[in-house]
C-alpha cells in the first residue's frame, strides 16, 4: 500500500514537470509566433514602400539611350561627315559558360583574330559587369547572314546595329574635320572632371581632333533614357517609360569640298610606271590654306600628306598606326597649325609697316645695297643679301618687290627686337590665331626674355638682324602667315580664322559668331598702302621675284614669296639646289591676295624642300586664284553633283 502511495505521488510530481515544460514550451512558441507575426508586420506595411523599391531595382532597370552626332556640311550644303548603320559581334562574358571554346568556334565559323580577342580582352577588364563588349566590329552582310544562322550555338553572344561616323571625303578633310574614335580612361577622366560623363554612358565614340572634337558639345547631343522591365536572366521583358536622347546639332563649315579637293591636287604628283603602266601617286610635303580676307573664313585648309580618317572611327590596326606614327613624312601632323618653319621674306611687308610708323623709315627712305650688310662700327661677319651683287639703289618699294634682304636688315638693327616682337606680336605671330580646332602651334616669336629662360644667354644684337628677313629664333605656321595678311590686307583689323559658318537647329541656319580681337590701330593709312603695293609689285613689277606666275593674269593680284633655311651656310658657301639631298633645301613659302582692289581671296602655304618660293609657291597660289576669280560660278546642285564624284575617286 506504501509503496503505491509513493509510485502515485511520483507519477503525479513527474506529470507535474511535463506540464511545466510544456507550458514553458507553449509561452515560447507563443513569444516567436510573437516576435514573427511583428517583424511581418514591420516588413508588410511599416517598411512596405522601401522593400519595394529594392524589389523594383531588381526588376527595373535605366537604360541610357546615345543620341544620333549631328552631321556636318561644307558651304555649299554638301555632307562631310554622316553616320552609317553598321553591325558589331558582341559578347556578354558572364552569360557565356565557356568564353575561351567560344573563341575558338568564332575562329573556326568568323575568322576572329588573336589579335581582335586580345583587344576584346582589353575592353572587357575596364567595362562594367553584364555589358556587352564588341569582338567584331564592321561585320558584313555576309558576316551578318553567317553568324544569324548559326546563333543558337552562341549563348551570350548576338549581333548589334549601331550608327557609326563615316567621312566620304576621306584624307581630303582629316586634318579639318577630325575623327571620332573609341571613348578611352582619358576621355573618362575628362568628363569626370567636366561633370559631363553622365550624357556619355550611352556613346561609345567621341570627338578626337579637328572640328570633331572643337565642336564636341554641339554635335554629341543628350542621351535619353528608357526604364525597362528584366527577367532574373537580365532579358528585357518590356519597356516602361522611354525618354527620346536630343541628337547633336548639324553644322556648316566655311569649307569649300570643291575647292578643298583641287587644293589637295595641286599636292599631288601622278605618274605612270614605264614598266607595269599603272598610275603611281605620291605627295608632296606641305601645306596651303584659303582664306576669305573679308572674314577670315577658311575655304579650304590642306595638309599633305594625310591619312583616312576612317580607319580610327573603327579601331585602326596596330601595326597600320606604327605605320603612320613612323613614315619620314608625318601624314599625321597638320602642317598648316602645327606646322613650325622660319616665316621668310612673307614677313617684310609687315616689318615695312612697323618700320614705317615707327618713323624708323619714311617712303622716301633710299639705301644703297652692295650685296652685304654689316653692324654700324664694328667687326662682326657681314650678313648677305640673296643677290650676291647687291640692288643697287633701294626705296622700300622696290625692297619689297625684289625682297632685298640688307634693307631690312638696317630696319631689324634699327627697330630692335622689343620693338619688332610687339609689332609682329600684333599681327598674330607667337600667338595661337583662334582658329576653332585645338591642334595649333604658338610658334615662337623671339624676345629677349624667351631668349634668356630657353638659353639662359642675354639676346645679342646680332639676333636682331636676321628676324629681320623672317629668320634666326623667328617660327610660324601658315596659318599665322595667313592671318598676318589677313590684318594687312584689312588695314590692322585682327580677326581668327575659323572654320564653322552655321549651327542648324531644327532646319534652322544660325550663323556662327566670332570676336574680333583689339585692331592695329595709329597707322597712317598710306602706310598700309606702300606695303600692299610692294606686294603688287612682287607679282607685277619689272623685277618683281615671282612676276613669271603672274603674267598675263586677268586679275590683279599681290603676293610675297620667302624660302626658309633649312641649314645654314659657310660664309664661302653657295646653295645651290641641284647639289643638295632633297630634305635639305630650303622650304618654299607663298603668301598673296587677290583681287588687288577688293581682296577676295588669300592664299598661303609652305611647301615643304621645294626650293624658292616664288617659282614653286607662285605657280600653285595663280592657279588657285584662276581657280576661284575665274570659273564659272556652278548651280548648287552642279556642285553637288561634281564634289560626290571628287569624293568617290579620292575614296
Amino acid at each position: 500500500m506504501r509503496q503505491k502511495r509513493t509510485q502515485i505521488r511520483d507519477h503525479r510530481a513527474e506529470s507535474a514537470l511535463f506540464f511545466r515544460r510544456a507550458l514553458v514550451s507553449f509561452i515560447g512558441i507563443i513569444v516567436l509566433v510573437g516576435i514573427l507575426l511583428t517583424n511581418l508586420y514591420h516588413i508588410q506595411i511599416s517598411e512596405h514602400e522601401d522593400y519595394q523599391t529594392r524589389s523594383n531595382d531588381n526588376r527595373i532597370k535605366v537604360v541610357p539611350v546615345a543620341p544620333n552626332r549631328g552631321l556636318i556640311y561644307d558651304r555649299n550644303g554638301i555632307l562631310l561627315a554622316e553616320n552609317r548603320p553598321v553591325y558589331s559581334l558582341e559578347i556578354t562574358s558572364e552569360k557565356v559558360p565557356d568564353l575561351e571554346a567560344t573563341f575558338l568556334s568564332l575562329k573556326d565559323l568568323m575568322g576572329v583574330t588573336d589579335e581582335q580577342i586580345e583587344r576584346f580582352q582589353r575592353e572587357r577588364r575596364r567595362t562594367r559587369r553584364f555589358k556587352s563588349v564588341p569582338l567584331l566590329n564592321q561585320m558584313s552582310e555576309q558576316q551578318v547572314a553567317l553568324f544569324s544562322v548559326n546563333q543558337h550555338r552562341f549563348p551570350g553572344v548576338e549581333v548589334k546595329a549601331y550608327l557609326k561616323r563615316h567621312y566620304p571625303y576621306g584624307e581630303a578633310l582629316t586634318h579639318v574635320l577630325g575623327y571620332v574614335a573609341k571613348i578611352n580612361d582619358r576621355d573618362i577622366q575628362r568628363l569626370e572632371r567636366e561633370e559631363k560623363i553622365n550624357n556619355y554612358k550611352a556613346t561609345r565614340d567621341i570627338g578626337k581632333l579637328g572640328i570633331e572634337k572643337y565642336y564636341e558639345d554641339l554635335l554629341h547631343g543628350t542621351s535619353g533614357y528608357q526604364e525597362v522591365e528584366v527577367n532574373s536572366r537580365g532579358r528585357v521583358i518590356r519597356t516602361l517609360k522611354y525618354v527620346p536622347p536630343i541628337p547633336g546639332k548639324d553644322i556648316k563649315l566655311n569649307l569649300d569640298i570643291e575647292l578643298q579637293l583641287y587644293v589637295k591636287e595641286l599636292l599631288t604628283e601622278r605618274e605612270q610606271d614605264p614598266e607595269t603602266g599603272e598610275e603611281i601617286v605620291s605627295y608632296k610635303r606641305g601645306s596651303v590654306v584659303v582664306l576669305d580676307p573679308r572674314d577670315s573664313s577658311v575655304l579650304a585648309m590642306v595638309s599633305s600628306p594625310s591619312y583616312d580618317p576612317n580607319l580610327f572611327v573603327h579601331g585602326i590596326s596596330g601595326k597600320k598606326y606604327r605605320e603612320l606614327l613612323n613614315d619620314i613624312n608625318r601624314p599625321l601632323v597638320n602642317r598648316v597649325t602645327l606646322g613650325i618653319y622660319p616665316p621668310a621674306s612673307t614677313v617684310k611687308p609687315m616689318i615695312a609697316v612697323a618700320a614705317l610708323a615707327e618713323g624708323v623709315i619714311t617712303t622716301r627712305t633710299t639705301r644703297n645695297d652692295p650685296g652685304y650688310w654689316r653692324i654700324p662700327n664694328s667687326n662682326s661677319r657681314p650678313f648677305r643679301d640673296w643677290l650676291r651683287w647687291g640692288h643697287g639703289k633701294v626705296n622700300i618699294h622696290k625692297a619689297i618687290e625684289e625682297s632685298v634682304d640688307t634693307f631690312f636688315y638696317q630696319i631689324a638693327y634699327d627697330l630692335g627686337i622689343d620693338r619688332i616682337s610687339d609689332w609682329m606680336t600684333r599681327f598674330g605671330y607667337g600667338e595661337y590665331t583662334g582658329i576653332d580646332i585645338h591642334e595649333e602651334s604658338k610658334a615662337n616669336m623671339p624676345t629677349r626674355e624667351w631668349k634668356q629662360a630657353r638659353f639662359r644667354q642675354p639676346w645679342y644684337q646680332g639676333d636682331t638682324i636676321p628676324v629681320g628677313i623672317g629668320q634666326g629664333y623667328w617660327t610660324a605656321t601658315p596659318i599665322q602667315i595667313a592671318k598676318a595678311t589677313t590684318v594687312l590686307v584689312n588695314r590692322g583689323r585682327v580677326q581668327a580664322p575659323h572654320l564653322l559658318k552655321d549651327i542648324i537647329d531644327e532646319d534652322v541656319e544660325m550663323p556662327a559668331k566670332f570676336e574680333d580681337y583689339p585692331p592695329i590701330d595709329n597707322v597712317d593709312p598710306k602706310y598700309w598702302d606702300v606695303a600692299k603695293e610692294g606686294m603688287r609689285l612682287v607679282l607685277y613689277g619689272p623685277r618683281g621675284t615671282a612676276r613669271r606666275p603672274f603674267y598675263g593674269s586677268e586679275y590683279v593680284a599681290a603676293g610675297k614669296s620667302g624660302s626658309a633655311q633649312v641649314f645654314g651656310l659657310a660664309e664661302d658657301q653657295e646653295y645651290n639646289a641641284e647639289e643638295l639631298e632633297e630634305h635639305l633645301r630650303d622650304h618654299a613659302l607663298f603668301t598673296a591676295f587677290a583681287p588687288f582692289d577688293e581682296p577676295e581671296v588669300v592664299v598661303s602655304m609652305v611647301l615643304e624642300n621645294a626650293g624658292g618660293g616664288s617659282s614653286n609657291g607662285g605657280p600653285v597660289a595663280r592657279r588657285i586664284f584662276d581657280h576661284m576669280l575665274l570659273k564659272p560660278k556652278a548651280s548648287e546642285p552642279e556642285a553637288a553633283t561634281k564634289s560626290t564624284k571628287l569624293a568617290e575617286v579620292s575614296q
